[in-house]
């Protein structure tokens, strides 16, 4: 259930990279309970915010608050343990390990032993995985590693999930799927997706973060942000149709 307490919030967030602002002063807050989407053409920010609240990377300038802790200068394994979750746009799964080793080393970060084993094979059945938790990753389709890699960030348990592209490559079959389960899991815990699937984010969307230039251009409810003028000139444009 959302709450008015945030748990996330940023104020003056900068990051550059020799001339350029990547992300130039943003304020972005997030409450318990929500399920955020990012949207943005590519190079607005949207991955480089994401690595600045996961420790990936180091502002040049701002703050950073999460669980009422000041994170600027933390590491990210010290982040991780705060309670935040982080698929990254490039996978990171190990493809000569099996579903089942992937997702018990995941665990293996919260729990030991059968706690582990017991909470890969619970996180193996919301996400169907059961039936293929012996084959390799590396062997799977393009859906089912996602799937096993959005399993690796929700078995611990996190408060904060950030999820970058979770859709991309899927086909429809999946990707319904993938915002079915994104919306059970907001059940209990705080979700923020960065997506350009417009249709993915239909399905999902409560409130949409709009970035364009390294700042935000607008935060409004999904049918507001796409019937924008000034959104649909930046980035929607001819990907939404009429």
């Amino acid at each position: 259930m959302t709450t008015q307490e945030p748990i996330l919030w940023t104020k003056g967030l900068e990051r550059r990279f020799g001339g350029v602002r990547a992300v130039a002063g943003v304020d972005f807050t997030l409450k318990q309970g929500e399920l955020r989407c990012l949207i943005g053409p590519n190079g607005a920010g949207k991955s480089t915010f994401f690595k600045m609240i996961t420790g990936q990377l180091r502002p040049t300038a701002g703050e950073i608050h999460i669980a009422g802790r000041d994170v600027r200068e933390a590491e990210p394994h010290a982040i991780a343990r705060l309670g935040v979750g982080i698929k990254n746009q490039v996978p990171d799964v190990m493809n000569g390990l099996s579903v089942h080793e992937n997702l018990w080393l995941a665990a293996s970060s919260k729990w030991r032993g059968r706690q582990a084993a017991a909470a890969a094979g619970r996180v193996a059945e919301r996400l169907s995985l059961t039936p293929i938790l012996d084959r390799l990753v590396g062997e799977l389709a393009h859906g089912q590693r996602q799937w096993v890699e959005i399993g690796m960030v929700i078995v611990a348990e996190p408060r904060i999930v950030l999820l970058d592209e979770p859709a991309a490559g899927m086909s429809d079959e999946e990707t319904a799927l993938t915002a079915q389960l994104i919306r059970e899991f907001n059940r209990e815990m705080t979700i923020v997706v960065v997506e350009h699937d417009m249709q993915f984010i239909r399905r999902i969307a409560r409130m949409v973060t709009v970035f364009h230039q390294g700042r935000i251009l607008m935060e409004d409810t999904f049918d507001k942000v796409v019937a924008d003028p000034t959104v649909r000139d930046v980035y929607l444009g001819r990907s939404m149709g009429a």
